[in-house]
């Protein structure tokens, strides 16, 4: 892949994707969720409807438009949208609580709000919270949505830039501190990430791809929503993941892609194995990513599906694609791949380190590093060094031109003056048969650090702690054991499915 000729064949902002879909095939279906179903000519002209709505609301270019929601035509129509208009799309998943969503809005201060409502329940409920109106556009099936009021103390952020600095989103991340932070990415760190990932996966027109992940969280934006687009393919969107749901879209709908993160994939094997399994033969594409893939997992989902469990790695922050398995060499073990074409690589050893071979931090640079964190030039500079290189946080290791993710930096344990991995540990719970997925967090403790580990259980399985620990037992050294063990009803989970564990270190407390 060229990647220099890629990036100069990109266009200046990502509403451009569904201009060029709807001249090259205007009544292939784009997009199609329970209620409704658009062209890539419909879609056009939704966008500019709904574009020229918010205009006469009052957004202008540079403006931040909050869009609140969960998937759905409505929301990928409003991404696009303030695209059209040079604004900047901030997506916020509908299913964060109103004390999280007001951090979000105080900081980021939206010059107005437009909530799905037709799509989401929860979008509905902050709507009326706010005294939002509802409203839908005739002309244009992407069904009722509600507008906030104007801010009129909201200013307007740069516009008209190259893509390259122009923002197109902003994602807020919480990260592992519980901390939002608002990332910008820019029109090309997203249009790059979309056409390298639809290249690397040869997406067609004629791909169907099944479309659970957030958009609200850059996997589901960037490699799932516009990287389908990008190769106008069809996206059949869904609000919320449901495996007895999702098995039946997969098999009925004969969808040929399927991208989700380690607990979908989980929640499906655990959902359908008792029934017989599932029956998908159109697909022949299957991704993990947003989490670590523990090999037991792995094993057991690439017999389910019947294909390769392709997995990659990358972070909001970087748009977020970094590496990805290849389509003629699925990896046999946890190795998220090469990185993809464009971005380059080192490995920073850590001051505390032992030996020179443990694993360092992963520093990535390249088209798809963000623009930096809004509102915070402080924890930028911290982030990004001056030439360009991000600091991921992440301790990985390259192999035969592979990489492998160990862990987070700020979260390895120290323990008796060992380095612990958690998702080395996590793996040894994960190969337990009753274990659907666990999560291992440190404590500190005077002159030490504890492990600690909490574990969700299959539907209709039952283990103990007690044969949980006899189980790790045997595949840990000693200072690898968890000195606790905790069996929650679930884990506490993102909206994308990652485990929140900051949520977990105030439980230990």
């Amino acid at each position: 892949m060229d990647t220099k000729q890629l990036i100069a064949s990109l266009p200046a902002r990502i509403d451009a994707i569904v201009s060029r879909g709807a001249k090259a095939h205007p009544d292939h279906i784009a997009l199609h969720d329970d209620a409704h179903t658009l062209t890539y000519a419909q879609l056009d002209d939704a966008v500019d409807a709904l574009a020229t709505r918010l205009a006469v609301a009052g957004v202008r270019p540079g403006d931040r438009v909050m869009l609140i929601g969960e998937n759905g035509v409505a929301l990928v129509a409003s991404l696009f949208a303030a695209s059209r208009l040079d604004a900047w799309a901030l997506i916020a998943n509908a299913r964060l609580s109103t004390v999280e969503l007001d951090a979000i809005r105080a900081h980021a201060r939206p010059r107005i709000a437009l909530y799905t409502v037709e799509t989401s329940d929860d979008a509905a409920h902050h709507a009326q919270r706010d005294g939002a109106r509802v409203e839908s556009l005739d002309a244009t099936p992407i069904g009722a949505f509600a507008l906030g009021k104007i801010d009129a103390a909201s200013e307007q952020e740069p516009h008209g830039l190259p893509s390259d600095e122009q923002c197109a989103a902003l994602i807020y991340t919480t990260g592992t501190t519980g901390e939002p932070k608002g990332v910008m990415l820019s029109h090309r760190n997203l249009l790059f990430v979309a056409a390298v990932s639809s290249t690397l996966r040869r997406v067609v027109s004629s791909d169907r791809v099944y479309a659970v992940l957030p958009i609200s969280h850059v996997f589901g934006l960037a490699s799932m929503c516009l990287g389908s687009l990008y190769a106008g393919a069809t996206l059949r969107l869904a609000a919320r993941f449901d495996a007895g749901r999702a098995g039946r879209v997969l098999s009925d709908e004969r969808m040929t892609i399927f991208q989700g993160v380690p607990a979908m994939h989980a929640k499906l094997i655990d959902h359908f194995t008792p029934r017989g399994g599932l029956n998908a033969p159109s697909l022949r594409f299957v991704y993990c990513g947003g989490s670590p893939l523990d090999m037991s997992l792995k094993t057991a989902a690439e017999a389910f599906y019947g294909v390769p469990l392709h997995n990659g790695y990358g972070m909001t922050e970087s748009s977020p694609t970094v590496s990805n398995t290849l389509l003629d060499a699925p990896a046999r073990d946890s190795s998220v791949g090469p990185l993809i074409p464009g971005v380059e690589a080192r490995i920073v050893p850590l001051a505390h380190q032992g030996g020179a071979d443990d694993p360092g931090e992963l520093w990535v640079r390249g088209p798809n590093v963000m623009l930096g964190y809004y509102r915070d030039a402080a924890q930028t500079a911290a982030t990004v060094t001056e030439d360009g290189w991000l600091k991921t946080g992440d301790l990985a290791r390259f192999e035969s031109g592979n990489l492998y993710i160990v862990g987070r930096s700020k979260e390895f344990i120290i323990r008796s003056g060992f380095n612990v991995y958690p998702a080395e540990v996590e793996q040894a719970f994960n190969s337990h048969p009753a274990v659907l997925h666990s999560a291992v967090i440190g404590r500190s403790v005077q002159g030490n650090e504890d492990v600690l580990a909490f574990v969700e259980l299959r539907r209709d399985c039952a283990a103990n702690e007690r044969e949980l620990a006899e189980w790790v037992g045997e595949r840990l050294a000693p200072y690898k054991r968890p000195s606790s063990i905790r069996i929650l009803d679930a884990l506490p989970v993102s909206a994308s499915g990652k485990v929140l564990k900051h949520r977990l270190g105030r439980l230990a407390n």
